[in-house]
């Protein structure tokens, strides 16, 4: 008989609002054979903005195998809303002079990594080992997904997929460097990637959506490992083509396994 569903016991941050987590509707005797997805939210959003793309997947029972742990970025000083680092503005254009841009927040952007791997973290202590974690997200959240991915000590290259919904890669020029101070190889490995964007995006231009295409393709990111959608018509927003897209990706890379 299959054993009784735990919930899974999530880690607590002072001044973050907890995480939504949505169970596996399927009951596994064997916690490995199920998987997580770990979806995180944009800009001056809540958990509660995606809540209810987890409810149409599960009130149509796709991947009932799959829990889904949506978390709360906290509220950011300069930024006057919940940010996962502190955001820079993303031009359409070059600009002459980029020493006077303004300068990513890093130091934001890590100490996110850091709590996006504790989320790991739990999902490892119910029994689902990395391999089926799925770590994605929107805007933002896509920009903390990719760069846990490529430069995580602990999780870079062994989970078992991304998902990256109308976004981009942040410090596409520091990541080289943040990779060999990790202890990571030079290239990504192959972790299966998928990357949405709207061509009517105005919030992603189509030059930094580009910069990223090739920051992944320079950090070895092959054209077996990565899928690229883009979307006529759609703006910084999903839709029901996207997450038939989710969907998919999320069959094959955590597919629902014999228990």
């Amino acid at each position: 008989m299959a054993s009784r569903q735990r919930r899974m016991t999530l880690p607590s941050t002072p001044g973050r609002a907890e995480p939504i987590h949505k169970p596996a509707q399927k009951t596994l005797s064997d916690p490995a054979h199920g998987a997580a997805f770990i979806f995180v939210h944009g800009l001056g959003d809540t958990a509660e903005g995606l809540e209810d793309v987890a409810d149409q997947f599960q009130n149509n029972n796709k991947l009932p195998h799959m829990h889904w742990i949506i978390p709360n970025a906290l509220e950011n000083r300069d930024a006057m809303t919940t940010a996962w680092y502190t955001p820079t503005q993303l031009s359409p254009f070059a600009n002459d002079r980029p020493e006077l841009d303004d300068p990513e927040d890093e130091e934001g952007m890590m100490n996110s990594v850091k709590y996006l791997e504790s989320l790991i973290d739990a999902c490892g202590k119910k029994g689902i080992p990395p391999q089926r974690v799925v770590l994605g997200g929107f805007s933002q959240g896509c920009a903390m997904s990719l760069l846990t991915d490529l430069t995580s000590s602990k999780y870079a290259g062994r989970l078992a997929g991304i998902i990256g919904l109308m976004g981009y890669l942040p410090l596409c020029n520091r990541l080289p460097d943040m990779r060999a101070k990790a202890g990571l190889p030079v290239t990504h490995g192959d972790v299966p990637i998928m990357l949405a964007r709207g061509q009517k995006d105005t919030l992603i231009p189509k030059r930094v959506w580009n910069i990223t295409l090739k920051q992944l393709e320079f950090l070895g990111v092959g054209s077996d490992d990565l899928i690229v959608k883009e979307y006529e018509g759609l703006g910084h927003s999903l839709n029901g083509a996207v997450m038939k897209d989710m969907c998919a990706f999320l069959e094959r890379v955590v597919p629902s396994l014999e228990d």
